[in-house]
């Protein structure tokens, strides 16, 4: 048989294997919207799988993680996101600059859900992906309890929680902050009328972007600078068994966690009303001489003018 009637064969035999199911498929994949939403998932979730995997070597795996991993882990992540979906959707996996493209007449507004869509699934799925790889490890360091506050606090291996020195309005403020930096320093990146990044390095120079920025303004916040970054997994965590006080700002999951505690401290820092030595009990007998009685001041009249130091 010669090599031409091999491939008229091959042919023929691949017209009859199609069906009208994956004629419809490959009709649905050809959409642009469609296309758009699964690489701003596979793009998420690959970014994701590494950042967070990352964040799980710092805190379950004593000596195998630190600060500076997660940095690298989150910033080689976006590297390899986008790559994967750079020339399809651009490569957000973030909502916080999909938003910003739209504002700006970038993109319509009617690609903001799907791709806000596309960013929540692919971290979402990132999530319980790296929960089940590290099952084990999680439930040894906590001893079997998910605690979001506390030395064996798991809940930050998936979300970002504020330190004791930070009140929520500061981390507001800081989040949008960074953002507007991380936002700022992309533009300049691929701003083609400008000096943006050679042709081909622009994927390496971004993810070197979110080391920096994480290296120099994480420490207050853990620099998510990305909805889609914290809420999946934050709602993952929900739904795994950490509960509602993933929603929560660290002194009210403490307080939901361990009341007991709450009212321990709430009673420790009242204000002491009196420096004065407690007065004896009722039930303690007293003898009282005639002079050992105390004297009695007289009680001055309402319309004199009273001195306060009598007191």
């Amino acid at each position: 048989m010669s090599e031409a009637d091999r491939r008229r064969r091959s042919t023929r035999k691949s017209k009859t294997i199609s069906t009208p199911m994956t004629t419809r498929i490959h009709a649905i994949l050809e959409k642009e919207m469609v296309r758009e939403f699964l690489a701003e998932f596979l793009s998420t979730y690959v970014m994701m799988m590494f950042g967070l995997g990352s964040v799980a070597h710092m805190v379950v795996g004593d000596k195998f993680g630190s600060f500076l991993g997660v940095n690298l882990g989150f910033g080689f992540g976006v590297t390899m996101g986008v790559h994967v979906a750079g020339n399809i959707s651009g490569a957000h996996m973030n909502a916080a600059l999909t938003f910003t493209n739209c504002a700006l007449g970038r993109m319509s507004w009617k690609k903001f859900p799907v791709y806000v869509l596309g960013q929540f699934m692919g971290s979402f799925l990132a999530a319980a992906t790296i929960y089940c790889l590290f099952y084990q490890a999680i439930m040894d360091y906590s001893g079997g309890y998910l605690t979001v506050t506390g030395p064996t606090a798991t809940a930050n291996i998936f979300a970002t929680y504020l330190p004791d020195h930070m009140t929520l309005w500061r981390g507001f403020l800081d989040e949008v902050l960074v953002t507007g930096m991380l936002q700022l320093c992309l533009f300049a990146i691929t701003d083609k009328r400008n000096n943006p990044a050679l042709q081909g390095t622009q994927a390496l120079v971004i993810g070197i972007l979110v080391v920096v920025i994480g290296v120099s303004l994480g420490m207050n916040t853990g620099y998510a600078i990305n909805p889609s970054r914290d809420l999946p997994p934050r709602f993952f965590t929900f739904l795994a068994g950490w509960g509602i006080q993933v929603f929560s700002n660290p002194w009210e999951a403490q307080m939901l966690e361990n009341p007991g505690a709450y009212e321990d401290r709430r009673i420790s820092v009242l204000p002491k009303t009196s420096s004065y030595p407690p007065n004896s009990s009722s039930l303690t007998p007293v003898s009282v001489s005639p002079t050992s009685r105390p004297s009695i001041r007289p009680v001055p009249p309402l319309g004199d003018s009273v001195n306060l130091e009598q007191f």
